[in-house]
C-alpha cells in the first residue's frame, strides 16, 4: 500500500520555492544578502561580553567593524585584535575567515554536496558564480574557462581539500620556528594554526600584540607566510587544474597561464620598486644588509596583493612606495581567489586590448587564443566600479577628517582590495570613518560586478539594436 503523497503546499514548501525563484531569477542580489547576513550574524557574536578580553559589550562600530573585515577577509581593524578580543572572540575570527576566504556560495554547495553526496545544476551555477563573474549573467557563455559548469563538482572538492591541506602545511613548517623563539608548544600550536589560516585567507590578522616582530627577519618565518598568501591568492581554479596537469603547461588553460604570468610579473616588479624606493629610507631599509633588503622587498611585495602581513610600518614609506603599494593593492590577485582587488587577468586583458589596438588588430589574442569582447567589457567595469567606489570613500573620508590625502587613500584602497595593510589611519578615525571603510570593504568583497548586475538588473536582454554612430576617443 502506497503512503499519501506529501503535499507541496505547505508553508514551508512555498517558502523554498520562493527561495529558489529568487536564487534563480538574480544570484547576485543572492550573494549579496548572504554576506550581508552574515555579517549581522557576527556583528551580534562580536557583541557578546564573552567575546572581549574586558567582558563588557564591545561598541556597534568596532563589532559591525571586525565583522565586515572578517567576512571580507580584509584585516583592517578599530582595536587591538590580539589583546581587544578573548580566546572565544578568537575563534569567531578564525571560522568566520575561513567562511569568508572560501567564498559563501561555495561553502554552501560544498555542504550541499557532503550531505546530500551530489550537486545539482542549480548548486553548480551558485558555486561556478564564485569561479566566474560572466556566469552572473542570463545567456550562454563560453564554456573555455579555467573549470567547466560540469568540472564544478570536482572543483568544490579540490576547494575543500586544497584549504585544509595548505593551512596545514603552513601551520607545520611554522610551529617549529616559535619552539625556537620560546613559545610554549601549546600557545605555538594555536599561533601557528591562527596565522596559517590567515595567511591562506589573505587576511593577515596576527594572535599576538607584538605581531611579526620577533620574526622580522627571519627567513624560513616569512617566506612560509608568503608560500601560503600566494596560494590563496592565485585562485582556486588555479589550483584545480595545476593539481591535474601540473607536469602538462600545454593543458592549461588560458586564464591559468594569464593569471601566473601576471601575478608573477607583478610580484617581481613589485619588489624590484620596494627595493630601489626604500634602498635608503632611514625608516624602514637604509640600514639592512642586502639579503635583508630582497627579502623585506619580496615580502612587502606580496602582502601588498592582498595578503596584509607587514615587518615594516606602512605610514613610514616614502610616498613613491605609498603610490606603489596602492597600485598593488587596487590590482589584487587572481580571480576566485581569497585575494581582492580588481584581480590580475583584468589588468592583462586590458593591457592585452591596449596591445591590440596599438596593433591595429581588431581582436584580443593570447597563447593562440582569441579573447571575445565580452570580457573586455566585463574587465573595463571592474576597473571603472572599483575606480569609483574608491574616489568615492576618499572623497568623503577627506570632507569629515583632517587626514592627508596619501593616507586616506591608502587605507581606502586596502579596504576595497580586502587589503589589510594600514597607515594607522583606519584605527583612530572617527566612528563615522569607520563605518564608511566598512561600507567599502563590503563593496570590494562582494563584487564591483555582483552589485552592478544586482542594482541595475544588468541580466536584462535587449531585443532591438539601435542605429551605429562613432563619438571621438582619444
Amino acid at each position: 500500500m502506497r503512503g499519501k503523497p506529501v503535499s507541496r503546499d505547505t508553508p514551508f514548501a512555498r517558502i523554498r520555492d520562493g527561495v529558489d525563484a529568487f536564487i534563480a531569477a538574480t544570484p547576485a542580489r543572492f550573494a549579496i544578502l548572504i554576506f550581508a547576513g552574515l555579517i549581522l550574524v557576527f556583528t551580534l557574536l562580536f557583541s557578546l561580553p564573552l567575546s572581549t578580553t574586558s567582558g563588557k559589550q564591545a561598541p556597534l562600530v568596532d563589532a559591525l567593524f571586525t565583522a565586515v573585515s572578517v567576512i571580507c577577509v580584509t584585516g583592517l581593524s578599530t582595536v587591538d585584535m590580539a589583546t581587544y578580543w578573548s580566546p572565544l572572540g578568537h575563534v569567531f575570527i578564525f571560522i568566520g575567515v575561513e567562511i569568508g576566504g572560501i567564498g559563501v556560495l561555495t561553502l554552501a554547495s560544498i555542504l550541499g554536496l557532503v550531505i546530500s553526496r551530489r550537486l545539482g545544476l542549480r548548486q553548480k551555477l551558485l558555486a561556478a558564480g564564485d569561479a566566474n563573474p560572466l556566469r552572473i549573467r542570463k545567456g550562454p557563455i563560453a564554456e573555455g574557462q579555467a573549470v567547466r559548469l560540469g568540472e564544478t563538482g570536482n572543483l568544490l572538492v579540490t576547494v575543500a581539500i586544497s584549504a585544509i591541506a595548505i593551512e596545514i602545511v603552513v601551520a607545520i613548517l611554522l610551529y617549529p620556528r616559535m619552539l625556537l623563539q620560546g613559545v610554549n608548544p601549546l600557545d605555538a600550536a594555536w599561533q601557528s594554526i591562527y596565522i596559517s589560516a590567515m595567511a591562506f585567507t589573505n587576511t593577515g590578522f596576527l594572535p599576538t600584540s607584538e605581531g611579526l616582530a620577533p620574526y622580522a627577519g627571519d627567513v624560513w618565518f616569512l617566506s612560509v607566510i608568503m608560500l601560503g598568501v600566494v596560494a590563496g591568492a592565485i585562485g582556486f581554479p588555479v589550483i584545480y587544474v595545476l593539481s591535474r596537469n601540473l607536469r602538462h603547461p600545454r593543458k592549461w588553460s588560458l586564464h591559468v597561464k594569464m593569471t601566473l604570468l601576471t601575478f608573477g610579473l607583478l610580484l617581481l616588479l613589485g619588489a624590484l620598486a620596494y627595493f630601489v624606493l626604500e634602498f635608503n629610507n632611514p625608516r624602514t631599509m637604509a640600514n639592512l644588509d642586502a639579503g635583508q633588503r630582497i627579502l623585506q622587498s619580496f615580502f612587502m611585495s606580496t602582502m601588498a596583493r592582498s595578503g596584509g602581513f607587514s615587518t615594516i610600518d606602512p605610514s613610514q614609506f616614502d610616498g613613491s612606495s605609498l603610490l606603489v603599494t596602492d597600485m598593488l593593492m587596487f590590482i589584487g590577485g587572481g580571480s576566485a581567489s581569497t585575494a581582492g582587488g580588481i584581480k590580475v587577468t583584468t589588468l592583462a586583458v586590458l593591457f592585452l586590448a591596449a596591445f591590440a589596438e596599438a596593433r591595429g588588430n581588431d581582436e584580443m589574442e593570447a597563447y593562440e587564443r582569441r579573447i571575445p569582447p565580452d570580457v573586455l567589457r566585463l574587465g573595463v567595469s571592474v576597473v571603472l566600479w572599483g575606480a569609483t567606489t574608491v574616489a568615492a570613500a576618499s572623497i568623503v573620508l577627506l570632507l569629515i577628517t583632517d587626514e592627508p590625502l596619501d593616507y586616506v587613500l591608502f587605507d581606502v584602497i586596502s579596504a576595497f582590495a580586502t587589503c589589510g595593510l594600514s597607515t594607522g589611519f583606519t584605527q583612530h578615525a572617527s566612528d563615522g570613518a569607520q563605518y564608511v571603510l566598512a561600507a567599502t570593504m563590503f563593496l570590494g568583497r562582494i563584487g564591483t560586478v555582483t552589485l552592478a548586475a544586482a542594482l541595475a538588473a544588468s541580466q536584462r536582454r535587449q531585443l532591438f539594436r539601435r542605429p551605429e554612430e562613432r563619438p571621438i576617443v582619444g
